[in-house]
């Protein structure tokens, strides 16, 4: 079901505005609609209020946002995070910007002075690193290195993967030197290896222009380490490294001293910041007069009450808060916010498949709630089958519990699974005939019929249709009930003639098999005489197709028996293979892979066939959508 909505008008002093919106957006029960459109004639004209904050608040949040990236992130509880949200949410608005600037004024220089030292230390320290790994590894050939007067050391630094350069690279210093040079490498770590080239001084800007066109990495020193023996250029490194090493440290130490204190404020600073923001932009839905504000919107009615005693108890009579009558009410459509059982919340799930209700229409989740798990059960209808469903619905819920898309599924599947034990338990199957096999169960026989699914075939068909003609008749019937709600009076025609015209048939049938009295035979035939005009009027020439149409609605829900044959027959093939292996721990692996496969299977199938049954079957017999969710005014929780 949906809640009740009751359109009110605020109205209150002009420059109370900020307050009265930041108290609204505290609140959070208010439907905006725009007050300028609603209200403003030539008798009262009212101006759309403009607001020149957005720019200043969104670079309060940028440069907030970027402090808190410098810093390290520091847990807080949420009796920490509450407490100062509170603290910092009850500031006047020019308080809380001035607050925020003395912050960011404080923190900004520190903040970015620290990250640029800890990442120029983080670099050196890398470079150093490179340094010392390539020294190390061509140090063995130092002595090999002429150090001849005029002669150049150049060291280039290649991927492994493109060794086939270096014919490439010996070619072109061949042909710049006159062959007068000298090319050794040797191995760096497993993916880059050091070429080494010795060659007269003379032709050192030829040979670095080559390289430099060739994008090749070359190996060079710092001044201060050129000319030293290697051996004493790695001493140096070690010391350098020492000492960055410990600057990096300090550094360390003073950004989670600033974080310790910091960042929690500043997180609760940026939740508030993107609050006041998302509120500026619907600024221009509120309206003003030369000494009034204006704010209009849709409230639910159990919310009502609070909604009035909050402003009441900041603004006293300063502050008129009004509900507007039906006939203003209803000028637009009200927006919808599901009402419902707790049991059948996650069903609202599916309804995002759809658009929106209408306000007038009948919210059709209990329908899923009561009948998709039947369904689902119906189909897998195993002991075994609804245990394991269950428990990997309950892990995903607790493995999961902040992502809303899976736990409202899981939800669905443990609703789901009681059925599928249930049904399990009638047709006697526990992984598959497995239960039967041992002489744990066996299927229950009602009237004399076994619920045996692979004996009695005809009797699952005809409960599978009983349940379409059940669940398309509920269609009709809500299609009434929602025609006569908007006044639709063709739309009630024609659900009602098809109501009848079906009615009139099943009448008829069960009284040529003697079902009920042959005189009701009768009955049903003027019923059926009455519906056709019924149709006729309401759906025109489309009326007969509709029928047909309707026909084929009940017809699908075959697919109930199906499915589940499918399911039963893969079961049975699964224990008969893994029976029939010779080696015991080969058949229960073959049985427990074939039974994973079906119960995957069991989860996506049924589920797919049994939103068909209703989305396509059902709902198109009364369900037109096309509504507007409730988006109340207020900012969306956040914990950092």
């Amino acid at each position: 079901m949906l809640h009740t909505m009751k359109k009110i008008l605020v109205v209150g002093h002009k420059e109370d505005f900020h307050q009265i919106v930041d108290l609204l957006f505290a609140i959070g029960t208010l439907h905006l609609e725009d007050v300028t459109d609603s209200i403003s004639s030539d008798s009262l004209p009212v101006n759309r209020w403009e607001e020149d904050s957005e720019k200043e608040i969104s670079s309060l949040l940028v440069k907030i946002g970027g402090i808190i990236q410098f810093l390290p992130v520091e847990t807080i509880s949420r009796e920490q995070y509450d407490r100062r949200f509170i603290e910092l949410q009850q500031m006047d608005r020019n308080h809380f910007i001035d607050y925020t600037n003395q912050v960011i004024s404080e923190l900004e220089s520190v903040t970015r002075d620290l990250s640029e030292k800890k990442s120029n230390l983080e670099f050196e320290l890398t470079a150093l690193h490179r340094y010392e790994k390539t020294l190390q590894k061509i140090q063995p050939i130092e002595n090999q290195l002429p150090v001849f007067e005029g002669y150049e050391v150049t060291v280039l630094l290649l991927q492994k993967e493109y060794l086939n350069i270096i014919d490439v690279i010996k070619d072109e210093i061949k042909k710049i030197t006159r062959n007068k040079f000298e090319l050794i490498f040797a191995d760096i770590d497993e993916d880059t290896i050091a070429i080494i080239v010795v060659y007269n001084k003379r032709f050192s800007d030829r040979v670095h222009s080559f390289i430099f066109s060739k994008n090749i990495n070359e190996f060079r020193l710092p001044s201060e380490y050129m000319g030293k023996p290697f051996v004493d250029v790695l001493a140096l490194i070690d010391t350098k490294r020492k000492t960055l090493q410990e600057e990096l440290i300090l550094s360390t130490e003073e950004m989670e001293i600033l974080s310790r204190e910091w960042y929690g404020k500043l997180c609760v600073l940026k939740h508030i910041l993107e609050d006041k923001y998302e509120a500026v932009l619907s600024f221009n839905q509120f309206g003003y007069t030369s000494y009034t504000c204006m704010i209009m919107g849709w409230v639910p009615l159990d919310f009502l009450k609070k909604t009035k005693e909050s402003l009441g108890k900041t603004f006293g009579s300063d502050i008129i808060m009004t509900v507007l009558d039906e006939s203003a009410e209803f000028e637009e459509e009200p927006p919808i916010l599901y009402k419902n059982p707790r049991i059948v919340k996650p069903f609202e799930f599916f309804m995002g498949l759809l658009t929106p209700p209408r306000y007038f229409e009948i919210d059709p989740s209990p329908l899923f709630a009561i009948f998709f798990p039947l369904f689902f059960g119906l189909m897998v209808g195993d002991i075994g089958y609804g245990i394991v469903i269950l428990l990997f619905s309950l892990f995903m819920r607790f493995r999961f519990p902040d992502t809303d898309w899976i736990v409202s599924l899981s939800a669905i599947l443990i609703i789901s699974s009681i059925p599928t034990i249930f049904f399990g338990y009638l047709y006697g199957e526990f992984f598959g005939d497995f239960g039967e096999i041992m002489g744990w169960l066996h299927p229950v026989h009602i009237a004399g019929i076994s619920l045996n699914r692979m004996e009695s075939m005809m009797p699952m068909l005809i409960l599978a249709i009983a349940l379409g003609v059940v669940h398309v008749f509920i269609g009709l019937f809500l299609g009434i009930v929602n025609g006569i709600t908007s006044h639709k009076k063709r739309h009630v025609m024609e659900k009602t003639g098809m109501l009848s015209i079906f009615t009139g048939v099943i009448i008829v049938f069960l009284a040529l098999n003697r079902v009920i009295p042959e005189d009701f035979m009768l009955a049903g035939f003027v019923i059926m005489a009455v519906a056709i005009p019924l149709i006729l009027l309401g759906a025109g020439a489309m009326g007969p197709i509709e029928i047909i149409g309707t026909v084929g609605n009940i017809l699908s829900y075959a697919r109930l028996m199906a499915i589940g044959m499918a399911s039963v027959i893969l079961a049975a093939v699964a224990n008969k293979l893994g029976g029939a292996m010779d080696v015991v721990i080969v058949g229960i692996i073959i049985a427990v892979l074939l039974h994973s496969l079906n119960i995957l299977l069991a989860m996506f199938s049924p589920t797919l066939h049994s939103l068909r049954l209703h989305l396509v079957e059902c709902f198109s017999k009364f369900y037109e959508g096309g509504g507007t969710l409730y988006t109340p005014f207020r900012g969306k929780e956040k914990m950092r």
